[in-house]
């Protein structure tokens, strides 16, 4: 049996990036318009189910949060997250057998609030059989200029250690180093917009012990340079179309010392029905140029050489929804609300090459979503 860490976390990184690409806007822009000192998160308890299905992966489980509030200036959250994965994707299935595996992630989180600054301190642990992994983060947020502004400050250290199935002789490790900076600034009662810039570093061992590159039409192991560093920038901008409709855009351009350069843009848009259904729907484009050592079949060897999909040229256009239902409220003591998303992505590659076709690559993913959220 073989398994991939890095293809399970980039399923991970999808799952998550799913809620954060389906917000509320219209209660978030209306919250902004009268900001006001740091609040404390709300007491709160989620409980979701997920499941993503594409390229011959699935991924599914559950996941819950309890956060609360102490002595008026504290917050403490506690998360738990399962994936359990099925994995034959084209790397496996042209180069290796099919695989089972599950990943459980638990996650430790406190905030304090003093005037108009938060400071957030957050653990995570995660293990599954070939691949562990743990980080600790910190964030500052400065509320300035009468609430105007919020500036927030960021930093993760994480190290995660690489195993492989079938050689107990090899292990190796990975350190990754991220810094953040943000900015928010509210620039009318119905718009807001933010600029959010990110920069990575990466040591150690950054490939699979199971993926092979093509050379001369031959697979050899992926050889993968040992350190990379990147950065991104983001624009977002946020408003209040009035009618209890909103709408929101945004910018990312990433680059790094591979070599990869990748731009992704997205338009969404809210609107609420009645008191009781908020609905959100969306529509992402990402596209991106290959890194340097990338190849789909190498005429040269070279140092380093890999067929990593991921480091492709390729792009993917994601449509998705999100509806939620206020179940239950009692003003001043608790609120429940039913929630469910769905996102189709199509991934299209322009030089990664499916062998069992002779034809680029592509495919089709769905991610869906269904939770539970109570604050108290």
């Amino acid at each position: 049996m073989a398994a991939t860490s890095l293809r399970l976390a980039r399923v991970r990184r999808f799952l998550r990036s799913a809620a954060a690409h389906l917000p509320g806007l219209l209660g978030g822009v209306l919250a902004a318009s009268g900001a006001r000192a740091v609040d404390l998160p709300e007491d709160r308890a989620e409980g979701m189910v997920h499941l993503y299905k594409g390229g011959g992966v699935t991924a599914s489980g559950p996941a819950l949060l309890v956060r609360k509030s102490l002595a008026d200036r504290v917050s403490l959250s506690g998360s738990y997250y399962i994936d359990a994965v099925s994995n034959a994707s084209i790397d496996v299935v042209t180069t290796a057998s099919p695989f089972r595996e599950r990943r459980t992630e638990f996650g430790l989180g406190a905030d304090y609030v003093y005037r108009d600054s938060q400071i957030t301190l957050g653990l995570t642990s995660s293990k599954e059989p070939d691949y562990t992994a743990r980080a600790a983060s910190l964030d500052v947020t400065q509320e300035v200029f009468g609430g105007m502004t919020t500036v927030s400050l960021g930093f993760t250290r994480a190290s995660d250690g690489v195993g492989k199935h079938g050689d107990p002789n090899f292990a190796d490790t990975v350190k990754h180093w991220q810094y953040r900076l943000g900015v928010t600034q509210i620039l009318t009662p119905r718009w807001l917009m933010s600029a959010n810039a990110e920069i990575v570093s990466d040591d150690g061992f950054l490939g699979s012990p199971y993926r092979a590159a093509r050379v001369f039409g031959a697979f050899v192991p992926e050889r993968n340079p040992r350190t990379r560093s990147s950065r991104a920038l983001k624009l977002r901008a946020i408003g209040d179309l009035g009618s209890r409709n909103a709408m929101h855009a945004e910018y990312r351009y990433f680059w790094d010392n591979w070599a990869i350069k990748a731009h992704t843009a997205e338009l969404g848009y809210s609107r609420y029905f009645g008191d009781l259904w908020l609905a959100d729907a969306f529509v992402r484009f990402y596209s991106q140029k290959h890194a340097l050592f990338y190849s789909d079949n190498a005429t040269t060897e070279t140092a380093y050489i890999s067929r990593n999909r991921q480091l492709s040229t390729f792009n993917n256009l994601g449509l998705g929804a999100k509806l939620s239902y206020l179940w239950k409220r009692v003003p001043g003591q608790y609120e429940i609300k039913a929630n469910g998303s769905y996102e189709l992505v199509q991934f299209r590659f322009k030089d990664f090459t499916d062998i069992r076709t002779g034809s680029p690559y592509s495919f089709n993913a769905n991610v869906l979503q269904l939770y539970v959220s109570a604050t108290f």
